[in-house]
């Protein structure tokens, strides 16, 4: 039986955690278990009778000290797309409860709205979704907060860190908003807002040192001595991570589409071998990517600096070839407007400035379209600009991720990535996406590639390989879902699974061919439906193929199955989700407001969960 809240004393987290835990004990290991909590609870209760029937630990008991003030207790919401923003909150949360505070984390469609009334010092981290727009385990807070039945926050202490993309018009949108709105409802500001861009790690320590001091203030008065306490973990071997990343050396480099396609996908296999990695079925592989030389050199010529010069490159005071640092460290392939702002403050050009005043925001939004740092000092020569200067307007590499598509059971010491060489059409000429680029071009077996784990708590398979699975992912997104059944194969899983696959053309487009035959003819796949929207007149795509066999995944969906879709959001997601309400209305009688509910009802229940990018 599957742990839930509904039926065990244990919240959603815990839960989850015993349910991975248990199946992997054996007999033996839960006969002690069971024995070490017995006499755990034998040994609290003997204490407290021992305390009630001995007449001197009674009078120590009375002489300790009681606090006679109680500590606030805090609650920690988070609005994720991603996974970051989950992580932050898990890290603040930790270091919070090791201070004696009673703390609450949970994403923000977990949290109960009336328990706004509770709270007392509450801290939000949230990203920003597409133009604007709230995370989607966001989106009912988000309107709550806004609405009218919110409550007055008196007595009731904030903060807020936003998680944002300069590169977007509507950056940290959310963040702010709701950092506005826990304001206009009579909170107050505990700690500044932050916003981070999406090279978050040191923004997001110095909001959480802040937010930690101003607690520690409350702390200190309440304990008349606060010291910092520090543990050694005792770890074999580096820890790698976002802001430590594992070296992988490239094993294997392969493009999978045939000669003829207009495509260039690659399946890339990376060692991991002493990285002490561990991941799960929907998780990703960051990468951090290099420039194009070609560009950096043409950029280090315009400005006619010393390519080997020394720059500083981070906070720390590291410093590295001005080269290096613009081949490794930061991004020149796109312009957003605070580079334009700070652009303006430093290359001593009118013209410029005249850019980036508020009035001209429109003309602002066009010059960015499609422009590089290089077109930057082509059409707006800096003045007297030294590359110390030069290097402040630029925004740090951010790392590109990619859905593994392998599984770690079946490949513990690799990992296996799918990517898309993307192409876009710059203001000189079409140029290649900076990491599938060099994945593309400049990336052969032996080379090393830096990387890390990146988790998405929000895209994850049943814990029950019995639960039927519906799998949509066209073109790269299938990835996780190879990564599924390679799993599935590996420890013998007979659970039902169907996969709705689509690209352009069966003879040249159809990645992992082999792959999925072998599976359907194993069990392992039970159905799949293709659909190339090149091959014929009438372009045929997946969400066709989904109503061709309406009745049918219907009944999946009643048999309680899952689905998932991955890939583009803008078109693909949005197509898929219209034609899962239209089956739903159709095969199930409903309307199209209790269809939408279906599919609400489903993601709240992890059932229905995407990955879209």
């Amino acid at each position: 039986m599957l742990l839930q809240e509904t039926n065990s004393p244990f919240n959603k987290e815990q839960s989850d955690y015993l349910n991975k835990l248990l199946p992997t004990l054996t007999e033996s290991q839960r006969i002690w278990l069971s024995g070490y909590l017995s006499a755990t609870q034998l040994a609290d209760s003997d204490t407290k009778a021992q305390q009630s029937t001995n007449p001197i630990l009674a009078h120590e008991q009375s002489l300790k000290p009681v606090n006679e003030t109680k500590l606030r207790d805090v609650t920690i919401l988070y609005g994720s797309e991603t996974g970051n923003g989950e992580t932050i909150a898990k890290d603040l949360g930790e270091k919070v409860e090791s201070r004696d505070f009673k703390v609450t984390i949970s994403s923000m469609d977990d949290f109960k709205a009336k328990d706004l009334k509770k709270v007392q010092d509450i801290f939000i981290i949230t990203a920003t979704h597409g133009e604007g727009d709230p995370p989607e385990n966001a989106i009912s807070f988000h309107e709550f907060l806004h609405g009218r039945k919110a409550p007055k926050l008196k007595d009731v202490r904030f903060s807020v860190l936003s998680l944002g993309d300069q590169s977007y018009e509507f950056f940290c949108q959310t963040g702010k908003e709701f950092d506005n709105c826990l304001e206009e409802l009579g909170g107050d500001r505990l700690y500044p807002r932050v916003d981070c861009d999406v090279d978050f790690d040191d923004l997001a320590a110095e909001w959480i040192d802040g937010v930690l001091h101003e607690l520690s203030k409350a702390k200190s008065a309440h304990d008349p001595v606060l010291t910092e306490t520090s543990t050694e973990i005792d770890t074999e071997g580096p820890v790698y991570s976002r802001t430590n990343p594992f070296h992988a050396e490239v094993l294997e480099n392969l493009n999978l589409n045939g000669e003829g396609s207009n495509k260039e996908t690659y399946h890339m296999e990376l060692s991991i071998e002493d990285a002490n990695f561990e991941f799960e079925i929907g998780d990703s592989l960051g990468i951090y990517p290099k420039n194009n030389p070609d560009m950096v050199e043409q950029l280090i010529t315009g400005l006619n600096f010393e390519p080997e010069g020394s720059v500083s490159i981070n906070k720390q005071g590291e410093r590295r070839s001005l080269r290096e640092a613009l081949l490794t460290n930061f991004e020149i392939s796109r312009i957003t407007k605070p580079l334009l702002e700070k652009a303006a403050q430093y290359f001593n050009n009118n013209n410029l400035k005249d850019l980036v005043t508020p009035e001209k925001v429109e003309q602002q939004k066009a010059y960015i379209q499609g422009r590089d740092v290089i077109d930057l000092i082509t059409d707006y020569p800096p003045v007297d600009i030294t590359p110390e200067e030069f290097i402040q307007i630029l925004r740090k590499m951010p790392a590109r991720l990619y859905s593994i598509s392998s599984s770690f059971r079946a490949n513990p010491d690799e990992v296996h990535i799918t990517v898309a060489k993307a192409i876009y059409t710059g203001n000189r000429q079409e140029q290649a996406g900076v990491c599938s680029g060099q994945c593309a071009e400049r990336v052969t077996p032996g080379d090393l590639l830096p990387i890390y784990i990146h988790r998405n708590p929000n895209f994850k398979f049943p814990n029950d390989v019995d639960t039927p699975v519906i799998m949509i992912g066209p073109g790269t997104g299938v990835a996780p879902y190879r990564s599924l059944l390679e799993e599935r194969e590996e420890i013998g899983a007979n659970g039902r699974t169907w996969l709705f696959y689509g690209d352009q053309h069966f003879a040249t487009d159809f990645l992992y061919q082999v792959e999925w035959q072998n599976w359907l003819k194993k069990g392992v796949l039970t159905k799949m439906d293709v659909a190339f929207s090149r091959d014929s007149a009438d372009k045929v795509y997946v969400q066709h193929r989904m109503l061709e066999h309406s009745k049918e995944l219907f009944q999946w969906l009643q048999d309680g199955a899952n689905i998932y879709v991955c890939g583009d959001e803008k078109y693909m997601a949005n197509d898929v989700h219209q034609m899962l309400s239209t089956i739903i209305q159709k095969e199930g009688r409903y309307s199209f407001e209790e269809a939408e509910a279906y599919l609400t009802d489903m993601r709240k229940q992890k059932r229905y969960q995407r990955d879209v990018y």
